[in-house]
């Protein structure tokens, strides 16, 4: 077998080295694979060249983040339409486990 000598500059010392990620990861992500339609990536591509640059990946996340909390946010709102309309068909105005009932008497 042929050995190929090292070059000068390829002359690197690794007893110290640690196996892992050249890069740590952030806290509170997790690198995983996923498949996207193109016209979705296409899209997110196309918001990052046109603001210049930029991680399309981020834009992806953020999209994801504000949908989470978009539809968290109608649950609430749902929740305390349904309180509001359930309490008023007895006449009673709010129900004692209303949402909104519960602040009110918290800021007595």
């Amino acid at each position: 077998m042929r050995t190929t000598a090292a070059e000068p500059y390829r002359d690197i010392d690794f007893s110290r080295a640690k196996r892992g990620p050249v890069v740590k990861m952030e806290p509170g992500k997790t690198k995983i694979s996923i498949r996207l339609d193109n016209a979705v990536l296409d899209y997110f591509r196309a918001l990052v060249e046109r603001a210049g640059g930029g991680n399309y990946q981020s834009l992806i996340n953020d999209a994801l983040l504000a949908h989470i909390h978009q539809r968290s946010m109608l649950e609430a709102v749902r929740q305390v339409v349904k309180e509001e309309l359930s309490g008023a068909s007895g006449g009673r105005g709010l129900t004692t486990g209303s949402t909104v009932t519960a602040r009110k008497r918290a800021a007595r």
